[in-house]
């Protein structure tokens, strides 16, 4: 699942960086979203190791690691998809009275995600959450119990 999701989400940033008609505000905010979840594959394909001993190996330290960048670029994905989803309502419901979305508008929606999530996510390595092993134990997330 890793490998087709990092090469599918590969295929759009590569096809909607590269073709010149589909370079839209809108479509900016599909690229942003594309490019989070290809790091989010990237950094959270469970390590093989881990399904080979069946529980996680790695340590506290990577848990903590593994556990902030699903966070991180899982909130970015999130906030990625609200926009687009604000976007397509003005869209559908205003219709041509709508205000379009510019491209200086995508690109501050886009960048107030990753510096928004930049400031959040961390407080979980300041302690005030923490990520352990979860499930099957191959992969770490937040403690949601404690």
């Amino acid at each position: 699942m890793g490998s087709l999701s990092l090469a599918g989400n590969f295929v759009v940033i590569w096809v909607f960086m590269n073709t010149k008609a589909l370079r839209s505000p809108a479509n900016l905010l599909v690229v942003n979203l594309a490019i989070s979840d290809f790091f989010m594959m990237l950094t959270m394909t469970p390590p093989l190791i881990n399904a080979y001993w069946g529980t996680w190996i790695l340590g506290g330290f990577f848990c903590e690691i593994y556990g902030f960048l699903g966070s991180f670029f899982g909130c970015v994905s999130i906030w990625s998809m609200v926009f687009i989803t604000a976007d397509r309502y003005n869209v559908i419901v205003k219709g041509v009275s709508a205000e379009p979305l510019t491209s200086g508008g995508a690109m501050l929606r886009i960048a107030g995600t990753w510096l928004f999530h930049s400031c959040l996510v961390p407080s979980s390595l300041l302690r005030w959450n923490r990520y352990v092993p979860e499930g099957n134990m191959l992969a770490c997330g937040t403690d949601y119990p404690d």
